[in-house]
């Protein structure tokens, strides 16, 4: 087991997480990164959720479940994880405005490459201060770029230059995602099976919560602002799914600690039927109150 856990980490679980950001890739165009400058308050509301109050939350939500200072690191840097093809997918089945999930995650890549060593950083030196241990320094803060940033962009390039060939993996990426991020989220567990049996029913809790916290806020907020329903369903899975396999992916190669990653595992597990759950629940209450104002999607 040893044996095979070195190779896995350094080499299988980049290369996985590539393939999946690689896919995410293939879904975007220039155009998504363009489109938010002729909607910009739904995407600055969505991304100010996002990036500057969800931190805030997983902070206070790992003070009030007491987790232990490895877990609630994981917690912060599984906040700082930016979204991702689900989102796309829950926002279209929930009649979310689709292009404007498409453009978030775009931005949303891009913005993880500074925000996410940033939170994880702030959350070392806040739940692990002085026991020497080192953040994501210049160099991993490079590799972050390389495992997030630089499979996007290929993907992109990729649906460019050879769109038929885009199409075609469309289908065959995503179903590679998914089996990565089952494969991610079994390893992650397997390989920390101790702290999980110690940490479990505080894992168990404070991840649903976070869930639940995340697309609430990313629907609430929204609203409150007086955006469109359509955008803020989108605004809500944009900040409310996040990618669990980043997350590990980070914490076993770049940070080179497992243990940090079991919230993102626990979350992986517990995300998608909590989300299926919210959009049936906005669904009904759309059906009960009419939106005043028109939709605005373009999808």
């Amino acid at each position: 087991m040893e044996g095979l856990a070195s190779p896995l980490i350094t080499t299988g679980l980049p290369a996985a997480l590539g393939i999946i950001m690689f896919g995410l890739g293939l879904d975007l165009t220039p155009a998504d990164f363009t489109r938010v400058a002729r909607q910009p308050r739904a995407a600055l509301v969505a991304l100010a959720c996002q990036v500057l109050i969800l931190p805030i939350v997983a902070f206070a939500l790992a003070l009030l479940f007491d987790l232990p200072p490895a877990m609630a690191v994981g917690l912060m840097l599984l906040a700082a994880s930016p979204g991702g093809t689900a989102a796309n997918l829950y926002s279209h089945l929930f009649r979310g405005d689709v292009a404007l999930n498409v453009s978030l995650t775009a931005i949303n890549s891009v913005l993880a490459v500074v925000t996410l060593p940033l939170v994880v950083n702030l959350a070392i030196a806040g739940f692990e201060p002085g026991d020497g241990r080192v953040g994501l320094r210049l160099d991993k803060t490079v590799e972050v770029f390389l495992v997030v940033l630089v499979p996007v962009a290929l993907g992109m390039l990729t649906r460019r230059l050879k769109p038929r060939f885009a199409r075609a993996m469309d289908k065959p990426v995503r179903i590679a995602s998914s089996l990565f991020l089952a494969v991610l989220v079994i390893g992650a567990v397997t390989s920390n099976l101790a702290e999980l049996r110690d940490e479990i029913l505080a894992l168990a809790g404070v991840t649903v919560v976070f869930c639940l916290a995340s697309l609430s806020l990313g629907f609430v907020v929204p609203r409150l602002l007086r955006v469109p329903r359509d955008q803020a369903i989108a605004s809500a899975f944009e900040v409310g799914l996040h990618n669990a396999a980043l997350a590990i992916v980070i914490a076993q190669s770049v940070l080179q600690r497992p243990e940090v990653g079991l919230p993102a595992a626990v979350y992986g597990v517990a995300a998608f039927p909590l989300a299926a759950l919210f959009g049936v629940v906005v669904t009904r209450m759309a059906g009960a109150v009419r939106d005043p104002r028109p939709s605005t999607s373009s999808g």
